[in-house]
């Protein structure tokens, strides 16, 4: 579904969350958001009818934003204090235009379209999101990618005065946060640069001005408020996979048949979730994405490359 630059659209135009939780608009939203990719809405890309959107209070209340803390409600409690305007971004690497852009002068031109996705966490919970963002290949395409440019690397904010986990005493993490794609993937029709959710602009808790959301992927692959974009001949070493490389591998695809090392990936727990109603369900191969995405790993044991 394409829709128009949000500069653009009047308050009194944005769809309320009481529309996106009617099944029957969510389901028009997922076929027509395929059309727009020239995907077919069917086999694993379709939405199944249990596939309910996650109610907004979830999505923007519930997550993991290390750079906040590491509990689930940090983000959402502290990201205000992070400044978002101006912002800038950082072109390096193998490609024919690089330097520091500022964020609207990249996204300009560019239209804005709306995709309702599955998020599973590697924690196995899940969502279902209605993003508004830019396919990332045309956000790439912009700098002129060499040839010899094979990954695409990623670096959130650094900012310990704004973000107070990255000054934690007890945090592991070596900041600033890594995150890289291979130059196929990023290229992809599904890969999205998200600039807004639930057709407003993105919270600074889930990730302002822009975050990545690669659906068949767990979610630490979709890197929050990015300022650095690098084209490598090498793969980058992402954050995950330098702390703990047994338990978070590179690619991070989604697969119910490879155990995380302290928990099952055979099914996943769908938000809204209680003790009394559990809504666990199956994890699907890729998160439901293996028509549009298995071919990219043709020949790959997905077992050694995790």
């Amino acid at each position: 579904m394409l829709i128009r630059n949000p500069d653009s659209i009047l308050g009194s135009e944005i769809t309320p969350e009481s529309v996106y939780q009617s099944r029957r608009q969510f389901m028009t939203a997922g076929a027509l958001g395929l059309a727009s990719l020239g995907l077919p809405f069917g086999a694993s890309a379709s939405l199944q009818q249990d596939d309910e959107i996650t109610p907004e209070n979830i999505v923007t209340q519930y997550n993991n934003f290390y750079e906040f803390g590491t509990g689930k409600e940090d983000p959402a409690a502290y990201a205000h204090e992070m400044t978002i305007d101006p912002w800038s971004v950082e072109v390096s690497g193998a490609a024919n235009k690089t330097g520091t852009f500022a964020f609207e002068d990249i996204i300009k031109g560019l239209d804005v379209e709306e995709r309702v996705y599955r998020f599973r966490c590697v924690e196995a919970w899940s969502m279902v999101v209605p993003w508004m963002g830019i396919p990332l290949k045309d956000i790439l395409a912009q700098f002129e990618p060499m040839g010899n440019a094979k990954f695409v690397e990623f670096k959130t904010l650094y900012r310990p005065d704004e973000m107070r986990g990255q000054k934690g005493f007890f945090s592991s993490i070596d900041w600033p946060y890594l995150e890289g794609l291979r130059m196929d993937e990023a290229n992809h029709p599904l890969s999205l640069m998200v600039t807004g959710l639930y057709g407003k602009d993105l919270p600074n808790q889930n990730g302002a001005p822009w975050r990545l959301m690669v659906p068949w992927k767990y979610g630490f692959k979709s890197i929050k408020s990015i300022v650095s974009i690098r084209f490598t001949e090498r793969e980058p070493i992402n954050t995950w996979k330098q702390l703990q490389a047994s338990e978070y591998g590179f690619y991070a695809n989604v697969n119910p048949a490879v155990s995380h090392p302290r928990w099952s990936q055979a099914s996943e727990r769908r938000l809204p979730s209680s003790l009394f109603n559990v809504n666990r369900r199956p994890t699907l191969p890729f998160n439901g994405y293996a028509d549009e995405v298995a071919h990219l790993y043709a020949g790959m044991d997905l077992r050694k490359y995790y």
